[in-house]
Parts: structure tokens; sequence; C-alpha cells
């Protein structure tokens, strides 16, 4: 069995993975526990699904944990679902800090079990981008007074979730910029962005001074590199060219055995 200690490459990035989606077979404490036995930091979603009394004792063992969602229910663009969102987040700093987590991931809106918006919204207006920065100044305020950084995340609308608000990169890293708090940032979904957007050695040179993490995932299929169309040694490569020493997490299905798909993840990051 291969262990954190002997897992050692020649990469500038930390390399995290999802447990909810690898090794899906196992419990999820069990699935933590493999992925740091592999060498990675470890990615948790919805804290409330988790028993984070033994999420907190696998830390106790080591574990590192490099993200979670931030927030149980909420929106970014009206009054009262803001209302909520603040709520919400407020509720996970405490969970986020027993676990050692230091970035708090957001959405453009709260999502269901399926990944589809609770309210979609297909027209965005004025006054929606005016209400979600300011939404996100508040959750930016939040996370100074926690010492902790809340991060946006880019989704997709074509494949995965329509009806989300704000889901473009280039959408978030606009409301990201316009708060411009250190205790707000981008993370960045190269999967997401392959299928709205492209262009990803750019978007990421564009959004390097905002970034918080970079998730991946090959296109299509949303499976390990390697699987799809995205050249992510070449993306490895321009990372470390232009500076980014940041997370890099694993957010993507086995296309297969999961010990292969962590190493051709590993193995596309290393440089």
């Amino acid at each position: 069995m291969s262990t954190a200690a002997e897992a050692t490459t020649d990469t500038p990035f930390t390399l995290a993975v999802s447990s909810e989606m690898v090794f899906v077979d196992l419990p999820v404490v069990e699935r933590v526990r493999r992925i740091h036995e592999l060498g990675f930091a470890v990615e948790i979603w919805d804290w409330t699904r988790h028993d984070t009394d033994a999420l907190v004792s696998l830390r106790d063992e080591g574990v590192v944990y490099s993200s979670m969602t931030g927030y149980v229910r909420g929106r970014l663009a009206d009054r009262e679902g803001a209302d909520e969102l603040l709520a919400t987040a407020a509720e996970s700093v405490p969970v986020a800090q027993r676990l050692g987590i230091p970035r708090l991931n957001l959405h453009g809106t709260g999502l269901d079990g399926r990944g589809l918006p609770v309210q979609p919204a297909h027209d965005v207006t004025g006054q929606m981008w005016l209400t979600a920065r300011a939404t996100l100044a508040r959750i930016a305020a939040l996370g100074e007074r926690e010492g902790v950084q809340f991060v946006l995340e880019n989704l997709n609308t074509e494949v995965d979730h329509p009806g989300v608000p704000f889901a473009r990169a280039a959408d978030c890293l606009a409301l990201v910029e316009s708060v411009d708090s250190p205790h707000l940032r981008l993370m960045l979904d190269l999967y997401h962005a392959q299928i709205g957007e492209g262009n990803l050695v750019e978007l990421c040179r564009r959004a390097l001074p905002w970034i918080g993490e970079i998730q991946v995932a090959d296109v299509p299929g949303r499976c390990e590199p390697g699987t799809g169309e995205i050249a992510y040694p070449a993306v490895a490569r321009a990372l470390a060219e232009m500076g980014y020493r940041g997370t890099v997490g694993l957010e993507a299905w086995a296309s297969g055995d999961p010990e292969l798909a962590l190493k051709r993840f590993r193995d596309a990051f290393t440089l």
C-alpha cells in the first residue's frame, strides 16, 4: 500500500482529491483515509451529510482537507436567498475550522442532490448582478471576521447545471474582482470552463491573481485527466510557468480503477 510519505512527486502544486467522487463503494470515512494514504489532500462537499467528529479524528491522524461546501442553502441574487446563504455560511465556518479547511466553496445559487438549481434563473438582470455583488461582499466580511476564505465556483449550464446564474468563469471572476477581498477568491473549475468557455490557459492567466484553488476533470465524461480532450500536462506546465503554486483538486469520477485514476491525475500535474 502506498502512503502519503511515499507518494512524493515533482510538482509545484498541492494535489487534492474529492472524496465524493472516487472510491464510491467505500464509506466516506474510508474514502478519506484511502485518499490520504495515497498522498493527497481531501475535498468534501456538504458537511451536514457527514460525521464531522469522524472527519476530525482523521485530521488527528494527519489527513489534510483542502476545501468543503461553504453553505447549506441560499442564493446570491435576491434578499431572502442572500440572508439564508449568509446564515448557513456562518454555520459552516466552525465546521471548517474544526477540520482545518482553508477554503469554503460557493455557487451562484443553491443546488439540489442532482446539481440542479433549487431556483433556476435563465435570465440574469442587472439588479441580480448588483445583489450578488453585495451578497459576496457580506460573505467576504464574514470570511475576514472568521479568518477563512470563501471561493466562488464556476459551473457549466450546457451539461451539468442548467439554470444556474453566474455560472461562467468570466461571470464568477467579474464578481470576485468587484469585491476585491483576500477572503473571496475564485474556485476555477477547468472541467466546467472547458464546456462553457474553453481557452483554458489564457483563462488561467487572466484569473491568476484571483484564484483560490483550481479543480480539474476531463471532457467529456468528467473523469480523470487523460480520458478526454483536455491536455492537462500542458495546462500544468503553463500554470507553473505563470507562477501558480496553489491547490489543484481532482473533482472527477474514476473511469475505472480509482487508484489508477489518481495516478493519472498525479502524472498529469507532475512536471
